[in-house]
């Protein structure tokens, strides 16, 4: 009863969250235009100097900037939780008879479905730069579900990070400082075989490299010229990746509560 009662309450959050990007349409302007110029700028201006064997850079490049961007997109949910800490809002929240979860349900939920948007935004600019799916329409569902729950998970992380640092500003900073590393050193951009030996191996088993791997598979984005490295969790990319996202929602869904607790009581 009391998950129902979270979920009931967290989808009017998710409302709220909704209807606020649509007072505010900067937001969702700047969160598609940002991916949209990763995919013009790497498929144009570097993809004449990247080279793929058996496969257009163009294919293998798309799934990579699909988990940039809604890892990126995560960092939503933190700046969020920022601002409402901020305003004052989360107080007003707790005087009204609702689950204590249902902020941070409602905010995460609002979130991947922004995901959801920005995600066909990028696939339609894919498509016309040359990018397109291999398999059938179900490998291609998995493989962009694999994508939002991956992002799900990681949004528990910034919830996190949105609970703990003062202003929405610090959660930027603070999640470009480590998200930008983890997506740049791993097989997002360009292969990983060409990496130095311990740097290779720290990007093989990358969650984010595991992610963009499945999703390169899920869409048929692979060639046989270009043979997978022989790591565990890019052997098996779509295993590793549920690991990832079961292990990150059993870590840090009941710690973003407690720390939502103590935030809105201070």
């Amino acid at each position: 009863m009391t998950a129902m009662k979270a979920v009931a309450d967290g989808a009017i959050v998710a409302k709220r969250n909704l209807i606020k990007i649509k007072r505010v349409p900067d937001l969702l302007v700047f969160s598609t235009m940002s991916p949209i110029m990763f995919i013009l700028l790497f498929a144009y201006v570097f993809g004449s100097s990247i080279h793929v064997p058996g496969m257009s850079y163009r294919e293998f490049l798309i799934p990579g900037i699909f988990a940039q961007t809604v890892i990126f997109g995560a960092t939503i949910t933190g700046a969020g939780l920022a601002d409402d800490l901020q305003k004052g809002i989360i107080d007003r929240f707790r005087s009204l008879p609702m689950s204590r979860s249902a902020v941070l349900v409602g905010r995460t939920g609002s979130d991947v479905l922004n995901n959801v948007l920005v995600i066909v935004v990028m696939s339609l600019t894919g498509l016309a730069v040359g990018w397109r799916i291999r398999t059938d329409v179900f490998h291609a569902a998995a493989g962009f579900l694999l994508l939002l729950a991956f992002a799900y998970a990681m949004s528990w992380i910034m919830a996190c990070v949105g609970l703990v640092v003062p202003s929405p500003e610090v959660v930027n900073n603070a999640s470009f400082m480590v998200i930008f590393p983890l997506t740049f050193v791993a097989n997002t951009f360009v292969p990983t075989n060409g990496f130095p030996g311990v740097l290779r191996t720290i990007a093989n088993w990358n969650p984010v490299s595991a992610v963009t791997q499945a999703a390169r598979q899920l869409f048929g984005n692979t060639s046989d010229k270009f043979p997978t490295p022989h790591d565990w969790p890019l052997q098996h990319p779509i295993i590793y990746t549920l690991i990832w996202v079961v292990a990150l929602l059993l870590a840090f869904v009941p710690l973003s509560v407690r720390l939502y607790k103590r935030a809105a009581s201070r």
